[in-house]
C-alpha cells in the first residue's frame, strides 16, 4: 500500500469517526451526528434519533467538498477510448445491436412519413 493511499484512508476514517453538527441548506439540523458512510450521492448520518441519509445537494458547499472525493481528471483521449469501448461492447451484444437498428429504422421511417405527409397536403 502506498503512503498516499494510507494517508487518504486515515483521513477518511478520522473524519467518519468524529461526531459533528450538520445543517442543510433548508435549515434542518443534525446535532452530534456521526458519518457512518459516504455514498456517491450523499452521506449517511447516525444521530440519537436514528439514521438519516443526507444528499449532497442538500448540504452546503463546504460540507460537500469535505466528503466528496476530488473528481478524476480524464483527458479527451481517455474519454474517447472509454466511449469507443462502450460502443464496441454495446454492439457486440446482439440485443443492443437489434435495438439500435430498430431505433435507426424508426427514425428514418418517421422522416419519410413527415416528408410524404407534407407533400400530400
Amino acid at each position: 500500500m502506498s503512503t498516499r493511499t494510507f494517508v487518504i484512508l486515515i483521513v477518511c476514517f478520522a473524519s467518519i469517526a468524529l461526531s459533528d453538527d450538520f445543517k442543510t441548506i433548508n435549515g434542518r439540523e443534525y446535532k452530534d451526528a456521526t458519518v457512518s458512510r459516504v455514498e456517491p450521492d450523499g452521506i449517511v448520518l447516525k444521530t440519537k434519533s436514528g439514521i438519516s441519509k443526507v444528499y449532497f445537494t442538500e448540504l452546503p458547499k463546504e460540507v460537500q467538498e469535505r466528503f466528496l472525493p476530488s473528481p478524476v481528471k480524464v483527458t479527451a483521449a481517455q474519454r474517447a477510448r472509454i466511449e469507443l469501448k462502450s460502443w464496441a461492447s454495446a454492439m457486440a451484444n446482439r440485443t443492443s445491436y437489434v435495438l439500435f437498428f430498430i431505433g435507426g429504422a424508426s427514425l428514418v421511417a418517421a422522416a419519410v412519413f413527415a416528408i410524404v405527409r407534407s407533400r400530400l397536403q
